[in-house]
């Protein structure tokens, strides 16, 4: 069995996605490429897009917001002007021969530009197996409902569900499984193990401070910040690639006398490990992180949200009681000192998590995909003349 992945680099959650089931495909025994379709249509589309998202959301994000805005309530007039659909059209026809090549028995995208190309390739008869689109946050973006030619859609949560209708997207094409993780995030480790490996004391609060993937927000200033707050606890504060963000903190570290303890971290293979450690974690509120957090049953404390997608993320959260937002006005200090003094609160948090996470995404849609693909080659008919045939009955979780 043959399995496609196809994503757009713009921002790391959706090239992780895609990496995420790839390694549970292959686990399954499946052959799989993961492909950034603009890598392969034109380089100069690629960077375009990749750089132009760093730069309008983090130098220019009342812009990046309008943009987000408009394009979520006039598509029809972006669609007109839109160039990103120019280049899929003509895009779709070298990226066939890519397709041809590698025969896929279906075709998994984590990103709604590379479903637009694949759409356009259904369309045009250049593809032939199931597509499955994935929604990387807890929202529907712009234009997810104009990607009308692929077998499902796979969201974050039933409660998007009712929004995803109202947006021209059939029920029947909903999967509501999650957002695909790395199975190692569902993988329990106690907190006490944790700690032993990290050289932590168990007994004392843990907060995780983890900055963006690509440079956003200020993490020396809210290490700094909880340290002022008389909390004895121990910080591991995760800086990415950041170079920057870690060298300020570590000069932090090294002057700091108080009674906190820190841990400052570049690049980090065992987020597992250090969420399983946390008591909380204070985060930017991307939907992979969110929900690597979610399968943790870790309570999230959120800060510098990008424009747009991000945005709907603290909506979703805030409003089902996951999660607090840090604010000009509650800043960290306070979101610390509330969740930690109301019991109430934090065990109303963990059982909100608890009710509407969806831990075993990833499982949950491998299995479909696979299932899609072995009934379709036990089939003689072809997917548009038994589509029931194809669309496997999935067992739904209930929110309670």
């Amino acid at each position: 069995m043959k399995i496609l992945l196809l994503t757009v680099t713009a921002g790391y959650g959706h090239h992780a996605t895609a990496k995420a089931l790839a390694d549970l495909f292959e686990q399954k025994g499946a052959e799989t490429k993961v492909v950034d379709v603009y890598e392969y249509i034109s380089k100069v589309v690629r960077t375009a897009i990749s750089q132009g998202y760093l730069i309008s959301s983090k130098y220019t994000p009342e812009l990046y917001r309008l943009f987000y805005m408009k394009t979520s309530k006039n598509r029809e007039k972006f669609n007109k002007m839109n160039i990103v659909k120019l280049v899929n059209t003509l895009g779709a026809f070298k990226f066939e021969h890519f397709v041809d090549n590698f025969e896929p028995d279906a075709i998994v995208c984590t990103h709604v530009l590379a479903a637009h190309l694949v759409s356009e390739m259904k369309e045009r008869h250049m593809v032939d197996a199931p597509c499955i689109g994935v929604v990387t946050d807890y929202c529907i973006h712009p234009y997810w409902e104009d990607v009308v030619n692929m077998e499902s859609l796979v969201t974050a949560s039933e409660l998007i569900t009712h929004t995803a209708i109202k947006r021209g997207i059939p029920k029947e094409r909903i999967q509501p499984f999650g957002i695909p993780i790395h199975p190692k995030f569902n993988r329990y480790i106690s907190k006490e193990d944790a700690c032993a490996q990290l050289g932590l004391n168990p007994e004392r609060r843990t907060v995780l401070v983890m900055g963006g993937s690509m440079g956003y927000g200020n993490s020396g200033k809210l290490v700094r910040q909880i340290t002022q707050l008389g909390l004895d606890c121990q910080i591991l504060a995760v800086c990415g690639n950041n170079q920057r963000a870690y060298n300020r903190l570590r000069a932090f570290e090294q002057q700091y006398r108080g009674d906190c303890t820190i841990q400052v971290m570049g690049f980090v293979d065992n987020v597992e490990v250090l969420m399983s450690a946390a008591d909380c974690i204070i985060t930017k509120p991307g939907g992979l992180t969110v929900s690597e957090s979610i399968a943790k049953g870790l309570p999230m404390i959120l800060v510098n949200p990008i424009p747009g997608q991000e945005e709907r993320n603290v909506e979703f959260l805030l409003n089902n009681g996951m999660a607090s937002l840090v604010t000009k006005t509650f800043p960290i200090d306070d979101a610390l000192y509330h969740l930690f003094h109301n019991p109430v609160r934090l065990h109303l948090v963990r059982e909100s998590i608890r009710a509407i996470g969806h831990p075993d995404a990833s499982e949950r849609l491998v299995n479909y995909v696979i299932t899609l693909v072995e009934n379709r080659k036990n089939s003689f008919l072809p997917v548009k003349d038994n589509p029931q045939t194809f669309f496997p009955a999935v067992e739904q979780h209930t929110i309670t």
